[in-house]
């Protein structure tokens, strides 16, 4: 479900990284590539807190 709400900023771009979203048994694997740390850091911080975003959502919606 994580995965599938972070689907769509794989079509925004974040310059000088390469990020792919995957699910592994029941976790969702985040790999990123990046040119430099601060590309490198840039990126993780979007997809953690979008990420976080998703699983709160989650959980709200299962609480209803």
């Amino acid at each position: 479900m994580i995965s599938k709400a972070l689907s769509p900023e794989l079509t925004e771009r974040i310059p000088r990284t390469k990020v792919d979203v995957t699910t592994r048994d029941c976790e969702v694997v985040i790999g990123v590539e990046a040119e430099d740390l601060t590309a490198l850091r840039a990126a993780l911080n979007s997809y953690i807190r979008w990420g976080n975003v998703a699983e709160e959502t989650a959980e709200e919606v299962g609480k209803r």
